[in-house]
């Protein structure tokens, strides 16, 4: 059994640890609700500009574009979102077991045929060790999101795909739907997918960073409460009048679209990053407190214990007199 002095170290040292859990998860909760800030802000614009231009491209029998025309996949390209930190519980092995799955799915084109935009240091050390192409040093981004370099990653691809040295881009990134529940997605990025369901990745809760058993409870019946809706809902009938031209229109909607689409799989990774860790730290407070708990307790039996040794050695000792 553990001296009373080995176990006041122990609880001492799981004190500091819970200090430390707590306050790395109060920093996430606060930077997660600055990401549901900037994804609330930028919602309105990214569902109204790709419901207009997928609803355009589905409805129109002659609206095509060298951005929606599939062809033989020779060369593909992955832009994968992960952090640039550790303590978020899974969240960046799930996206690198992705990553491999993906990789593995296009293996027989070839290593060098597979390039890697790795978004965030976790990915691109896994991508390096595995000897992938990789097409850039992009870490700055999974701190800090920034517009204007996510529309150049979205002009690189754009250009090397109507060049012909890129097939095929997919993004393998977390879609952020609640604080207790980010979704691990798989989506093509080039060419413009149309058999997509529109607004089908838009689900998302923004008002809630706090995650307990009744906030699950409330989030599975809102859940079940929109589905009953989305059934309800009748589909809109969207005519459009072209003006200018169907080319003008298309060759500055697709790009738009295209940069806002890294875009917000950025910001959907931010927030779910932030969502995890402060998911895993308050995990990690929650074992603290019960161990502090099984510590204090056996501190207290092992105190008594020793008292009731000391008075029983000092009644011996009288009676022995």
């Amino acid at each position: 059994m553990p001296s009373l002095k080995e176990i006041k170290t122990r609880i001492s040292s799981v004190n500091s640890t819970r200090k430390i859990t707590s306050a790395m998860k109060m920093v996430a909760s606060s930077k997660l609700h600055h990401a549901q800030v900037m994804i609330e802000n930028m919602l309105p614009y990214e569902r109204m500009l790709e419901h207009i231009l997928k609803s355009f491209l589905a409805s129109e029998a002659d609206a095509s574009n060298v951005f929606t025309i599939e062809r033989p996949v020779r060369r593909v390209a992955l832009v994968v979102y992960s952090s640039n930190s550790s303590l978020c519980g899974g969240f960046n092995a799930n996206i690198i077991k992705s990553m491999l799955h993906v990789a593995d799915e296009y293996a027989e084109l070839g290593h060098d045929n597979i390039v890697i935009y790795p978004i965030g240091r976790k990915a691109a050390e896994k991508a390096l060790k595995l000897g992938y192409d990789v097409a850039g040093d992009f870490t700055d981004l999974a701190d800090k999101p920034n517009v204007r370099q996510c529309i150049d990653i979205a002009r690189e691809l754009g250009k090397k795909f109507l060049d012909g040295e890129i097939d095929k881009v997919e993004m393998i990134y977390h879609h952020f739907k609640s604080a207790g529940s980010q979704i691990l997605t798989r989506k093509r990025f080039l060419p413009i997918d149309l058999t997509s369901e529109l607004h089908s990745d838009h689900e998302r809760d923004l008002s809630i960073n706090i995650v307990t058993r009744e906030t699950q409870e409330y989030l599975r019946k809102r859940e079940s409460a929109n589905k009953v809706k989305r059934e309800e809902a009748m589909p809109l009938n969207d005519n459009f009048i072209v003006e200018p031209d169907m080319k003008t229109v298309l060759s500055t909607l697709i790009p738009k679209m295209a940069h806002l689409m890294l875009y917000t799989a950025l910001l959907d990774s931010i927030a779910s990053e932030h969502a995890a860790r402060m998911v895993a730290m308050q995990t990690a407070t929650d074992n603290a407190d019960e161990i502090l708990r099984d510590l204090n307790l056996q501190y207290n039996k092992s105190r008594q214990q020793a008292i009731t040794s000391e008075l029983l050695d000092i009644v011996g000792g009288s009676v022995n007199r």
